[in-house]
């Protein structure tokens, strides 16, 4: 694959998000067909995740998608096999150290700054995406780190 069509990726999770799609369905559904996964099933299967699955602020879900990616790429298909499911999460420890360095932290509640009450209270009830919201967030910075830092692994492979 190339640089061009690595970055085009990154664009797609970006513009997944922009059109209302969770973080971690953003990620996901960029690069679900690399591995004969169609866009529909990815964007299900990733759909939990958003804000930190569940709107519970906890791991950030553009992270979850790295991790799922992984997962995806590389993930042990029998259970015995620990050789290969060493390997798996050693890709999964190496990208989110990465993320962890680029963003801060891999907590949705601290990459958006909440505090402990402001934690606990949070709903389920998903955010109407509006362009006050898009301003508040860094999720689509999130997003786009994620989806790059997924692209330079497949890069490096």
């Amino acid at each position: 694959m190339t640089d061009e069509e690595l970055d085009a990726r990154v664009a797609r999770a970006v513009d997944n998000f922009m059109q209302g799609y969770g973080c971690c369905q953003s990620v996901v559904a960029a690069f679900a067909d690399i591995y004969g996964l169609d866009e529909v099933m990815a964007k299900r299967i990733a759909a939990g995740f958003g804000g930190g699955v569940g709107r519970l602020r906890m791991m950030c879900g553009a992270v979850s998608g790295i991790v799922m990616l992984v997962g995806l790429d590389c993930g042990q298909t029998e259970g015995s096999d620990r050789e290969g499911k060493s390997a798996c999460y050693k890709v999964v420890q190496e990208l989110l150290a990465e993320s962890e360095a680029e963003n801060g932290s891999l907590i949705c509640a601290e990459i958006l700054g909440l505090k402990g009450l402001e934690k606990a209270k949070s709903s389920y009830v998903a955010s109407p995406r509006t362009a006050e919201y898009y301003k508040s967030r860094p999720c689509v910075a999130k997003v786009e780190s994620a989806a790059r830092i997924f692209a330079n692994y497949l890069k490096k492979k």
